[in-house]
């Protein structure tokens, strides 16, 4: 079964593309997105430009060389613009909002959820994934973790397991390793493409994609989900939470508003055409089961096999 984007969201979405297509229009639609976010989270109560310049003040370059693994090959598609961000998550900026841009986005998920949105949002992930895997894993990979909010919550689903996070973005493993450190908590950070983990065959029992499928080409996926593959030892679960494609509110949405989304997400057109059943299959998995756990988003859980 292909996912496809409902008729009237894909011929929004192709004016949309012909339209970003044009460079001054695209940085404009880049600029209005980010003073939009702003906006918002002073709005739900948080305080988005003071807690940055606080963050600021710290010395985070010395943080980085704690974190950063110097012999890291990017990949192409990541070296865009991602979120508004001109580096993408290759600077200090994307990864001393995250954790401010993260609240904002998931305060309209839920009426009057506000500010605690992107908390009830990892709850109804968690909620699935417990549910749904019986055995409690010993060892777990966050993969795509950025500054650790989706490992940490992993760490209280599963407080006895040894946990790794792992992503791409040094900038954001050095804000991850700052905040695991000033609240008592071991995690491992690992510096490394997804695509190729370094970790060894058979190590890990669940490995978690938090908000990420939806920032990544097809063929990235489609790695990473055999990478997932050859390190997760047999019966272990591979577990994902992102946008669900399916969801009527991306159907509906004004095209002002997917013009500020689609300038600042430059794979979503191939996420949301991407048959991620079919590619987890494909991958060697047992067929997924998908779960709705918000009013747009969704959870999908698959077990590699026992033999």
């Amino acid at each position: 079964m292909t996912t496809t984007y409902h008729k009237p969201f894909s011929i929004a979405s192709n004016l949309i593309n012909q339209a970003l297509a044009i460079k001054p229009l695209w940085k404009i639609a880049k600029y209005q997105a980010r003073q939009m976010m702003i906006k918002r989270a002073e709005k739900i109560g948080v305080p988005w430009r003071e807690r940055v310049e606080a963050l600021k003040l710290h010395d985070w370059e010395s943080e980085l060389l704690q974190v950063q693994n110097t012999q890291v090959t990017y990949p192409d598609y990541y070296l865009t613009s991602f979120h508004a961000y001109d580096e993408g998550d290759l600077c200090w900026d994307a990864a001393l909002e995250a954790e401010v841009a993260a609240y904002t986005v998931h305060a309209s998920i839920w009426k009057g959820s506000g500010a605690q949105g992107d908390s009830q949002l990892r709850t109804s992930f968690q909620d699935i994934v417990k549910h749904q895997i019986a055995t409690q894993p010993k060892d777990i990979l966050d993969i795509g973790c950025s500054i650790g909010m989706s490992t940490f919550a992993l760490q209280d689903l599963y407080p006895q397991a040894n946990i790794t996070g792992l992503d791409l973005s040094p900038y954001f493993l050095a804000v991850a390793n700052y905040r695991a450190r000033n609240n008592n908590r071991q995690i491992n950070w690992v510096h490394a493409d997804a695509e190729a983990t370094g970790l060894p065959d058979a190590s890990v029992d669940m490995v978690s994609i938090f908000l990420v499928c939806h920032e990544l080409p097809q063929l990235a996926t489609r790695q990473i989900f055999q990478e997932v593959r050859r390190i997760l030892r047999p019966g272990g679960y591979l577990t994902i939470m992102d946008m669900n494609p399916k969801s009527e509110i991306y159907a509906k949405m004004p095209p002002y508003i997917l013009t500020l989304l689609k300038s600042t997400e430059p794979y979503m057109d191939e996420y949301f055409t991407l048959d991620i059943e079919q590619a987890i299959v494909d991958a060697g998995f047992n067929p997924p089961t998908i779960t709705r756990n918000s009013p747009r988003h969704r959870t999908i859980v698959a077990q590699l096999g026992i033999s």
